[in-house]
């Protein structure tokens, strides 16, 4: 698009005060069309209409998790200019719009909290019925990070990231961090845990088509999901579509197991997997085994496979 066009559609989506403050909170976190409506004291259709100008804008992108529309500031070179006209314009003169606005803002993440509070109380037993099975999640951690080294991790998605664990634990480390969930409840709750964090963003989509492009990931975490997994084989090739040339695929999941009321109770359709079953689903991936780790202590055994994607590990930055 021409500099001048893409300028005059910024700078009309933006005439306007409501739009402005959308932009601003959306800088703080991402929010849905409800929550706008409940912070700016509008209507729900009234601030769908300037949420859809700031999308066709250029400005704001909207996500479909079930029933609920999410607005997210756009991370483009096209809003980067306008965050630091705001922030600039800030340091003139305080705006009291953006000071009501952000404590409206607290109360949303307060109710936020308090549904995620009441959605763990309600399953809490289903959580320490797994969680007593095996090694402490501290010693699962420990290994992960072991495992992963201390070196920054770039661009990192997070497959089946439920509660956003993953993100609050490696995120930091993270360039941009990509949490997925196939569950709109899980992704609200993970919200609440990763409010202000401007590195890390959520999107609702599915584990066999992420919402990245070949090559574009540095380092894909699994944790606990490829259970679940109708076909394990193909979200490991998935997974390794995403990483560029030397990423890494960290999965932590069970070894082989009998356990079979887990899959009735708690909706396993795997029973464990066992490392040659694991490196063969590498090998098909482009992944090599570059590490493999066993924690057990408990009546399940948990296992670290970190897998590496064969070429040039520098490719991604020639391409570039």
């Amino acid at each position: 698009m021409n500099p001048m066009t893409l300028a005059l559609d910024i700078f009309r989506a933006l005439a306007d005060a409501t739009r402005l403050r959308i932009v601003a909170l959306l800088r703080s976190m991402e929010l849905s069309v409800g929550e706008l409506a409940q912070v700016l004291g509008q209507s729900q259709p009234r601030v769908s209409r300037h949420v859809k100008i700031l999308v066709d804008a250029g400005l704001a992108e909207r996500r479909k998790e079930g029933s609920w529309v999410f607005v997210a500031l756009c991370r483009d070179a096209a809003t980067a200019p306008v965050v630091a006209a705001l922030d600039a314009w800030a340091k003139i003169e305080s705006d009291h719009w953006a000071v009501a606005d952000a404590a409206r803002l607290t109360a949303v993440r307060a109710d936020r909290a308090s549904a995620a509070a009441s959605w763990f109380e309600a399953h809490a037993d289903q959580w320490d019925a797994i969680r007593s099975l095996h090694v402490a999640e501290s010693q699962v951690e420990a290994a992960m990070q072991a495992a992963l080294g201390d070196q920054p991790l770039g661009t990192l998605i997070d497959i089946g990231t439920g509660t956003g664990r993953m993100l609050e634990l490696f995120g930091t480390r993270a360039a941009h961090a990509l949490g997925i969930d196939r569950s709109s409840e899980m992704l609200r709750l993970a919200r609440v845990k990763l409010a202000g964090r401007g590195n890390t963003e959520l999107r609702q989509a599915d584990l066999y088509a992420l919402p990245m492009a070949d090559g574009e990931a540095d380092v894909a975490i699994l944790h606990h999901v490829l259970h679940y997994a109708q076909q394990p084989g193909a979200a490991i090739g998935e997974a390794a579509r995403v990483l560029a040339p030397g990423g890494r695929l960290l999965i932590v999941d069970f070894a082989s197991h009998d356990r079979e009321e887990l899959r009735q109770r708690d909706a396993h359709v795997r029973l464990g997997f066992g490392d040659a079953q694991v490196e063969g689903w590498f090998a098909n991936a482009g992944l090599r085994m570059a590490r493999l780790d066993t924690l057990e202590g408990g009546e399940l055994t948990v296992k670290l496979w970190l897998g590496r994607k064969t070429g040039d590990v520098h490719e991604k930055a020639k391409a570039a």
